[in-house]
């Protein structure tokens, strides 16, 4: 159970970046689908800034901790948001349909990833860079399975969860947040009262596209230790960031939860045949794996009965403004 939970936290990062970064976005009012292509940027990018700094050094031991880290972010943020860049400006700007938008950029973001890493990154020092970014803390193994549990992962796990955080406070406490939820219930509103309607959504998908970002490079060089041979699922993670937007009610806090629920049931068809021997084989198996889903769509139909607003998605979700229709 022990190693249950711990798997559950390391993926369940990978779906709270996603989860996070959609959430921002949709409460200015845009429906990304394309957060599994970001999250192939920022893997591609992470790996990117990973291989210059490594290739750098005269000796790979000499690496730096911190310096990796902050590296490692600041080419996953930056691609990410190179994705959320191409997308803000066609549904912003173009008033391009979102939904086929989203679709064209996560098959863009996969396909350019691909392409980018077989041609100019080399990864010869991503395992020893996964190591390093892995890290757990130093007196995590003297506390046993609390230790374990909530001390033995890489920084990129509380960094996280501290994003979560720190995105749940700016919706709900600050004025810009304020503004940009406004922004997504009624633009028409928000434009009549002097908010800068576009660049709120601008800055809402740029930073909401970095933040995913940093999912797929948490998946890339912290999750499967660097191997990009194996990092060609990072799609479907993308997808489970999205269905988690709904189950956990557009609320980055809860997310935090809802992510490591999620990781729990999505590697639990992996883990639990080992827990309980014989009991959970063949057809039971695959019913796990879709589980996330069909949870989330239990939660989807539980809030449209009850149709709480606070509860329900930004009421211009998916539309494009067109400030003429004032």
């Amino acid at each position: 159970m022990v190693g249950l939970l711990v798997g559950a936290i390391a993926v369940g990062v990978i779906f709270l970046y996603g989860c996070v970064g959609e959430i921002l976005t949709e409460k200015a009012g845009h429906l990304n689908l394309g957060i599994p292509g970001i999250m192939c940027l920022g893997a591609a990018g992470g790996a990117c800034g990973v291989d210059i700094y490594m290739n750098s050094l005269a000796n790979v031991n000499e690496a730096s901790w911190l310096a990796l880290i902050l590296i490692a972010i600041l080419f996953a943020s930056v691609f990410g948001a190179f994705g959320g860049a191409i997308y803000s400006f066609l549904t912003v700007t173009l008033r391009s349909n979102q939904n086929i938008t989203g679709l064209a950029l996560t098959t863009f973001g996969a396909g350019f990833a691909q392409f980018f890493m077989n041609t100019y990154v080399k990864g010869i020092h991503f395992a020893a860079a996964s190591r390093i970014i892995k890290k757990a803390l130093p007196f995590a193994k003297d506390l046993g399975w609390f230790g374990e549990i909530f001390l033995g992962h890489g920084v990129l796990v509380y960094f996280g969860i501290l994003v979560a955080v720190l995105v749940g406070l700016f919706l709900k406490k600050s004025k810009v947040g304020l503004n940009l939820r406004a922004i997504g219930e009624n633009p028409a509103t928000a434009d009549a009262a002097g908010i800068n309607v576009n660049a709120y959504k601008y800055g809402a998908i740029l930073i909401g596209s970095a933040i995913a970002g940093l999912g797929g490079m948490f998946y890339l060089m912290d999750y499967i230790g660097g191997s990009w041979s194996e990092a060609t699922t990072i799609e479907s993670y993308g997808w489970l960031s999205i269905a988690l937007v709904i189950f956990t009610l557009w609320k980055p806090n809860l997310s935090i939860l809802g992510a490591i629920l999620f990781g729990a049931l999505y590697i639990s068809p992996y883990v639990l045949p080992s827990l309980i021997p014989g009991v959970i084989v063949g057809p039971s198996l695959e019913i796990l794996k879709i589980v996330p889903y069909i949870v989330t769509l239990i939660v989807l139909i539980v809030t449209s009965i009850l149709d709480s607003k606070e509860n329900q998605p930004p009421a211009s979700l998916g539309l494009n403004y067109f400030r003429e229709d004032r």
